[in-house]
């Protein structure tokens, strides 16, 4: 059953893998949510992981994923994710 998050309504966290995320502050797309952070004692989600782009056409490896508290999102539609975070609060990970 879908819950509300500081009015922010979230179904099943599969809803949120393959959407853009857009950045408010300065208008970055950011990449792809591939994975999210949820709170085994509460069930909510703490946070969505947004997969780092390929270097090199694909080839060497990736890029940092980020990972931006749900607190930050600010929409959540169809195909997009826009959220508002300044980059040195992205917190990053190999």
């Amino acid at each position: 059953m879908p819950q509300a998050y500081g009015g922010i309504v979230v179904g099943r966290v599969s809803s949120f893998q393959k959407k853009e995320v857009i950045n408010l502050s300065d208008g970055r797309r950011l990449g792809y949510v591939c994975d999210c952070d949820v709170s085994f004692e509460t069930g909510r989600i703490e946070a969505i992981v947004v997969g780092g782009t390929t270097k090199l056409f694909g080839g060497l490896g990736k890029d940092n994923e980020l990972v931006i508290p749900f607190s930050k999102i600010k929409r959540i539609g169809e195909d997009i994710i826009i959220v508002d975070i300044e980059e040195r609060f992205l917190k990053r990970y190999n």
